[in-house]
């Protein structure tokens, strides 16, 4: 039997995004066991484990959703795929950028830009077909 997948560019997008989510959430389930930490931090490594998965959420939660949205309205598959691949590449490196440096990298750097690339595509894409 046959499902209408509606959402199918989005699917690819949010299920690669899972896996990278998991990746960074095992990153912090072995901080925590190397330094046998429950809750809390203190721990240089671990904070910044923590803080990369926690950047990491905040952003993608949203902007999955805007792209989802994006794929329904009606949005030519080039543009959701454009919005998906910056938000997957841009948050990939944006981690790989904390990883390696606290402060300002060209990955992270780079990461942001694709981020907030993708942001505003499904964000004023989203303005322009509700009127």
């Amino acid at each position: 039997m046959e499902m209408l997948n509606i959402l199918g560019i989005t699917s690819i997008y949010a299920a690669c995004l899972g896996l990278v989510f998991m990746l960074l959430s095992f990153n912090v389930i072995r901080y925590r066991w190397k330094f046998r930490v429950g809750l809390g931090g203190g721990h240089k490594p671990l904070d910044r484990a923590v803080r990369i998965h926690g950047n990491f959420s905040e952003y993608t939660a949203l902007i999955l959703l805007l792209l989802a949205l994006f794929e329904i309205s009606g949005a030519s598959n080039n543009l959701v795929h454009i919005a998906g691949a910056s938000l997957l590449i841009g948050r990939c490196l944006h981690a790989i950028g904390l990883t390696i440096s606290s402060g300002t990298s060209i990955p992270r750097f780079s990461g942001m830009i694709l981020t907030f690339l993708s942001l505003g595509i499904t964000s004023i894409g989203l303005l322009i077909s509700s009127f």
